[in-house]
């Protein structure tokens, strides 16, 4: 048995390691085992890698590593979770850039050997990859910036954008175009790499804050595919094979995104959904209808059924733990507590999902909002914590609203409604939430976190 076979044996394990940690990711119950198993395939392609290439010095490999191991340690550890969106963005862009780097060498290897070769389908390969990681990589990186609000989370506009950004196309599939007929040219590589990467900046930075979701998943997918047709530039099954899973699932993500936005994939890259502007009120007074911890505690006291509809801002308040209190103080008083989870609260796919597994909260209890709609009608008290745009109702009937036809977790049919908020301030998609004016809805402004805690204590004092 050759080194070689085992090594081909070896990335066949680590391919079958991966799709069984994707596929178990699917469910919060077996999302830890997926994760390990991703980890445990990606440690045997390395170690496969390693052993099965002409290694010309292990000395920088080494240095790489304790490099990467030791900076992942540290942001595994010390990142707050409300900082995963970013992370994970900027995360999909440095895998971009490595693809980027390895084509990159692959290229140059090519052109210092006796005999220069490339045929079409390599050439266009290498193109192709090329484009997609350097796009990739800028794109990540505002992506960053944006959720991280080292850049401003709306849309960055200016005129003539559209123009730009098709001229910048224009001039990729020209220089692309190009060096398929002269593949030594190596000024034509550096050209279009250096254009992707600026194609990614102009393709983010209209993006607002409401579409960051689905912008972090679209931009997995193409650091899957690049993953998978840098495979095909270097003739490696693996990458092929992890690539595809990778950017076949981001690819799916994205879909089920935007369904639960009620836009099409399109229109969320080249839309500009931040440049909505507020609803016109037309000059009708609303008035919500504030009310103090300790009278919502009253209602809370009565109530059998409760559901919690969590956003953005629970995350920001770390309120997770807090909420994990309430929940068992209310369980304890006879009532049935559930989770309405909306697909894009928060700032990325799961990310809501993630913070109430981090507080030990039952996987049962988390209902996705298909399941808690029908719900909520019987529902005593709906109570939302930092969610806006999920919950508004302008979505289901209001045809003038910029959100009209996203589904939204209906807690407006509960019998009562609390909104934890700060304020009376819009969500990132700009616009007004109507809920905070019905009848049956009560504001209770303040951190997130202090409101859920003093309600746990009134049950405590009781």
């Amino acid at each position: 048995m050759n080194l070689s076979f085992l090594v081909q044996i070896t990335y066949i394990a680590a391919s079958i390691l991966f799709a069984f940690g994707l596929k178990f990711l699917s469910s919060p119950i077996t999302a830890r085992q997926g994760n390990t198993l991703s980890s445990t395939g990606m440690l045997l392609a390395v170690l496969a890698t390693l052993a099965g290439q002409h290694i010309i010095g292990y000395q920088w490999i080494m240095i790489g590593l304790i490099i990467g191991s030791s900076l992942g340690a540290l942001v595994a550890l010390k990142a707050r979770m409300t900082q995963m969106p970013e992370m994970i963005a900027l995360l999909h862009g440095c895998g971009a850039l490595a693809s980027v780097f390895v084509d990159w060498v692959h290229y140059e290897k090519l052109l210092h050997l006796p005999v220069f070769s490339i045929g079409l389908v390599e050439g266009f390969t290498l193109y192709l990859s090329i484009v997609i990681g350097a796009l990739t990589f800028s794109g990540s990186v505002i992506a960053w910036g944006k959720l991280s609000e080292r850049l401003p989370g709306r849309p960055i506009l200016f005129p003539g954008q559209k123009w730009v950004n098709l001229a910048i196309l224009a001039a990729i599939v020209i220089a692309g175009t190009l060096f398929l007929m002269h593949p030594e040219r190596i000024e034509l590589f550096y050209s279009f790499l250096i254009l992707s990467a600026f194609f990614g900046i102009f393709l983010v930075i209209p993006i607002g804050g409401a579409d960051m979701p689905v912008v972090i998943s679209v931009l997995n997918s193409y650091s899957g595919i690049v993953a998978c047709t840098t495979g095909f530039v270097i003739n490696n099954t693996l990458l092929i094979v992890v690539g595809a899973l990778v950017g076949a699932n981001g690819v799916i993500l994205s879909i089920i995104m935007c369904k639960a936005m009620n836009r099409s994939l399109a229109n969320v890259i080249f839309g500009g959904f931040g440049q909505l502007k507020k609803k016109s009120t037309d000059g009708v007074k609303k008035e919500a209808h504030p009310i103090s911890a300790e009278d919502a505690f009253l209602i809370l006291e009565a109530a059998r059924t409760v559901i919690f509809a969590p956003g953005y801002g629970m995350a920001v308040a770390q309120a997770q733990h807090a909420v994990r209190e309430l929940t068992l103080a209310l369980e304890n008083n006879g009532c049935d507590v559930k989770f309405a989870i909306h697909p894009v609260a928060g700032r990325m796919p799961g990310h809501m999902n993630v913070l109430l597994a981090e507080a030990n909260i039952p996987y049962d209890q988390l209902l996705e909002m298909d399941t808690a709609n029908p719900l909520m009608e019987s529902t005593d008290v709906a109570i939302v914590i930092g969610a806006n745009d999920t919950v508004n109702p302008a979505a289901l009937n209001d045809k003038s609203s910029p959100i009209y036809g996203m589904p939204i977790v209906e807690v407006f049919k509960a019998k009562t409604v609390f909104v934890i908020k700060r304020s009376m301030a819009a969500g990132f998609a700009g616009v007004e939430n109507d809920l905070f004016y019905y009848d049956n809805t009560r504001m209770i402004f303040g951190d997130a976190k202090d409101i859920v805690q003093k309600l746990g204590a009134e049950f405590k004092s009781k």
